[in-house]
């Protein structure tokens, strides 16, 4: 498998990129509330972007009818925004791509409507830190599998949440989707050794109940088998000499405490 390594020149428009994906969620963040619905969140998000000179990535690719993707409580991902109006006590994942001189970003975050449960606090927070235990696996020399491996142990042997094993994450660039692909689950050792200049999405699902999903009839709408909670959350991420940079790192955005 080739996986491509970026040059300078190419890392600091991914920079850009990645950084302009980022403050989509930071903008839309005040118009997550009770009775709006996922078409108007897709409508404020669309003409952020496209006034900033931009693009959004999920408009019209491989046929998606939308600039985001609104992800609301059962469904893990690709949520088609529309007439649905939030309520008091929804999560919701809105996934940003978005396009700035020919190069991709890519983010999503995990929004709360009012007061939510306990359960769906829990299964957000053990999200995010699954999401970092991948992060803080890259480096020069570590493998894919490694990600894998240390999201794996901690959401699932830790916490006992299913792992959605049916989409992963994935190299970009000047294309969404490319090599490599980013499994959530994974073998210590295995797969693609990472190398300075690789950019890549890490973007954990994980369900409150069964592992797994179902399409539904749109094509695109993934959710769980049995219609309990899912949760996700995405950065891409930077190979560096040195470790990781994570490239989507707003100032808002939940990190590990130290000393955690």
């Amino acid at each position: 498998m080739s996986v491509e390594v970026k040059t300078t020149k190419e890392i600091e428009g991914m920079r850009a990129a990645c950084a302009f994906a980022a403050s989509v969620l930071d903008f839309i963040r005040p118009h997550v509330q009770a009775g709006v619905t996922t078409g108007e969140l897709d409508r404020l998000c669309h003409e952020y972007i496209v006034d900033h000179g931009a693009y959004p990535g999920p408009l019209n690719y491989k046929g998606f009818p939308k600039s985001i993707c609104t992800s609301v409580n059962e469904v893990i991902c690709h949520g088609v925004p529309g007439p649905q109006i939030l309520a008091d006590g929804d999560i919701l994942n809105i996934d940003v791509a978005t396009i700035v001189d020919g190069w991709f970003g890519d983010t999503s975050e995990m929004y709360t409507v009012g007061e939510i449960s306990d359960a769906a606090r829990r299964l957000i927070d053990v999200t995010r830190r699954a999401m970092w235990r991948g992060i803080e696996e890259v480096a020069p020399g570590k493998t894919i599998g490694d990600i894998g491996a240390a999201i794996y142990d901690y959401a699932h042997r830790e916490h006992n949440y299913g792992i959605v094993e049916q989409f992963c994450g994935h190299g970009i660039g000047r294309e969404m989707h490319m090599a490599p692909q980013v499994p959530h689950v994974g073998r210590r050792g295995a797969g693609v050794r990472l190398r300075a200049g690789m950019t890549f999405t890490i973007e954990p699902m994980l369900n409150e109940g069964k592992a797994g999903c179902e399409v539904l009839r749109d094509k695109w709408t993934a959710v769980t088998p049995d219609r309990k909670l899912s949760a996700q959350t995405e950065h891409t991420i930077l190979v560096t000499e040195g470790g990781y940079e994570v490239l989507t790192l707003r100032e808002s955005a939940w990190r590990p405490s130290a000393g955690r």
